[in-house]
């Protein structure tokens, strides 16, 4: 794990736990952010909800970024944000995932580099972030219990938050069936 000078009080039990991993950690105006590789952000996850010198018992939120475009270099194209909250300790940390597609992205393909493992088991209260995340930028989540379309409808032919989704849509304006109230 390599680190900035930060002295979060979590980041001493998850480097005893996962020595192996290479994980990055980041601080900016007093938030720890700790960067977890795709494949072990379950474990992770699920080691900061259990081990007691954690003890993160609420996801406060889960979100989706696309840096296309971002004027800093990136290390991926998309990344899943976990906000976390330990009620025992009284503070909150950030669990960040970074995925690069490995298909073209302007479409509704499905990429296989897209994928993470839902944490839906670990708390409960994913299961709509997690659909929206996949919904608005097409990461899909695997496990979830019910992974589809929560804002758009079941047929929309794209995922509207991904930059490179043009901003006046590929003609769902021109071709949209209003419906009478009749």
């Amino acid at each position: 794990m390599t680190s900035a000078t930060t002295d979060h009080p979590s980041l001493a039990a998850i480097k005893g736990a996962f020595g192996d991993v290479s994980m990055q950690v980041a601080e900016f105006r007093a938030q720890t952010t700790v960067i977890v590789p795709a494949v072990n952000c379950h474990e992770v996850l699920r080691f900061l909800r259990d081990d007691a010198r954690c003890d993160y018992n609420v996801l406060i939120d889960l979100g989706g970024v696309d840096y296309l475009g971002y004027p800093a270099a990136q290390p991926a194209r998309f990344s899943v944000v976990y906000h976390l909250l330990s009620h025992k300790f009284n503070v909150r940390l950030r669990v960040k995932v970074n995925l690069d597609p490995s298909i073209d992205t302007t479409g509704i393909e499905v990429d296989p580099a897209l994928y993470l493992d839902s944490v839906t088991d670990l708390w409960p209260a994913a299961e709509w972030a997690e659909r929206e995340v996949f919904d608005m930028f097409g990461i899909r989540f695997r496990g979830h219990p019910d992974l589809r379309r929560i804002l758009m409808w079941k047929d929309f032919p794209a995922h509207p938050l991904r930059k490179d989704y043009p901003l006046r849509g590929r003609g769902e304006r021109e071709h949209y069936q209003e419906i009478s109230r009749v």
